[in-house]
């Protein structure tokens, strides 16, 4: 069969002219006839310029006139800022900025945008006495993006804490602490197996209980049901009838120690964590498991429940902080801003807020999707413990510092360090954990000295005795 060869000819010609249609600019004549022409009379660098110009009004001639949805849109801007408004924030469309300056017109005149004109990309040669204007300009801008950046909220004053009264009576590290809703007593776990009631107004102790073969990790007092619940290393959670100081119900299934726990404040669920990993959700009466909330790589040291999504959060030694769909058991969201193990959660009892703490890093999120809020910086410590009242948030450190913050601004104002007991090693001076009664005003903080240490503001301080030490930093907010 013979092979038929196509015409030479007749493709290079159909290829001259396609290579015609691709670089040739709209008024008709070529690039090259362009460029030929200004060779003989400018200088190199201009000649670079007229190049480079002639290919681009080439090269985005489709794209000169905006769609007529985005030119509806900068008209309205246009007219709200003639008339002395600003446009909204989400119409990000306003008027196209210059993608190239300082580039010459083509010699044809056809090319060059009308004044009214919607293009894309304008390209001229700025005029001499626009100089001082354009600095003018070009300074206000960047004194506005950086009053953006370094505005900083003023914090509310507000009086120190001081200590009011330590309470011994635990033999171990107090890991654990739980005030009952009607703020009457708390109960606290130790290192010594045992749970102690005490009462809060005199710090007396009440009652002491014993089940647990290791260190009690977590507590929590049911606010709908007269029980206790508890966790510890040993792996057990149990269930404490108030009424007849037994137990009557354990959940099974870590199988590691737990550390934490925490119940939800309308169902009847039980979240639990602990060293293997996962965050179990228990049914409070059945004691059968819902769900196992599995994704984190490093052991669950804090969990929290709230009412609304995420109705979940539990924070790990991975470094990362995870929010759950607790109807489908599954993740939400991860926060890996923190470097270090988030060893604690503190949830704001009005706002939909949360705090986390690790090494050195107290962080702020806004719920539900955990949008950073801000960093709470200067405490140089393993955070142990968070806890918030309406306004204040308190940390607690493994080496026994302790610092307050004001919860709108995220300053520090007051930074003090625990005293261990007397008889007590000072690296014992240590916080492990904390909460703020119900009303908020009385702070009570459990300690490696075994001792349990209740902080109330001083009544007798005013803004005059102690004024706030407050001044803006010129730093970017960090995530």
């Amino acid at each position: 069969m013979e092979v038929v060869q196509p015409d030479l000819r007749n493709l290079m010609i159909e290829n001259a002219r396609r290579s015609k249609t691709l670089f040739t600019d709209s008024s008709g004549g070529s690039a090259r006839k362009k460029l030929k022409l200004t060779t003989d009379t400018n200088e190199p660098s201009q000649r670079e310029k007229d190049a480079l110009s002639v290919r681009l009004h080439a090269e985005y001639q489709h794209v000169r006139e905006l769609p007529s949805v985005i030119s509806q849109k900068q008209a309205t801007a246009m007219s709200l800022r003639k008339k002395g408004k600003r446009p909204a924030a989400n119409e990000e469309e306003q008027k196209t900025q210059k993608l190239i300056e300082g580039i010459p017109q083509p010699l044809s005149s056809t090319n060059v945008p009308q004044p009214g004109s919607n293009a894309l990309v304008q390209i001229r040669r700025p005029p001499p006495t626009t100089s001082s204007s354009s600095d003018a300009n070009s300074s206000t801008a960047l004194s506005v993006a950086r009053a953006q950046a370094t505005h900083q909220v003023k914090p509310d004053w507000h009086p120190p804490w001081k200590l009011m009264r330590v309470i011994s009576g635990h033999l171990g590290w107090v890991r654990s602490l739980a005030v009952e809703p009607h703020n009457q007593w708390f109960a606290s776990g130790a290192g010594d197996r045992t749970i102690k009631i005490w009462d809060l107004a005199t710090g007396n102790l009440r009652l002491t209980l014993t089940g647990h073969i290791s260190t009690v990790r977590g507590l929590a007092v049911s606010p709908r049901h007269p029980y206790l619940f508890s966790c510890g290393e040993d792996k057990m959670v149990k269930c404490w009838d108030l009424e007849t100081n037994k137990v009557i119900r354990h959940y099974h299934g870590h199988l590691s120690g737990v550390y934490t726990l925490s119940l939800h404040p309308t169902l009847d669920v039980l979240v639990t964590g602990g060293r293997d990993g996962v965050a179990r959700v228990w049914d409070m009466r059945t004691r059968s498991n819902i769900h196992v909330l599995s994704g984190h790589k490093g052991t669950v040291a804090d969990v929290k429940c709230q009412e609304a999504d995420p109705q979940v959060i539990t924070a790990s030694l991975d470094s990362t902080v995870r929010l759950w769909d607790l109807a489908a058991g599954k993740t939400m969201g991860v926060l890996t801003h923190h470097k270090k193990g988030v060893r604690a959660l503190a949830l704001h009892p009005s706002e939909f807020t949360f705090a986390t703490g690790s090494t050195s890093s107290i962080k702020q999120w806004k719920c539900p999707e955990g949008a950073f809020m801000g960093n709470f910086e200067g405490h140089n410590a393993i955070i142990n413990s968070l806890a918030v009242n309406e306004d204040v948030l308190f940390s607690g450190g493994d080496n026994g510092s302790m610092s307050f913050w004001d919860w709108k601004s995220g300053h520090r104002f007051q930074a003090l360090d625990s005293i261990a007991q007397p008889g007590s090693l000072d690296a014992e001076a240590g916080i492990m954990s904390s909460t703020f009664d119900r009303t908020g005003m009385r702070l009570i903080v459990g300690e490696a000295d075994k001792t349990i240490k209740i902080w109330k503001q001083d009544d007798k301080a005013t803004p005059e005795t102690h004024p706030l030490e407050w001044k803006p930093t010129l730093g970017r907010q960090k995530h």
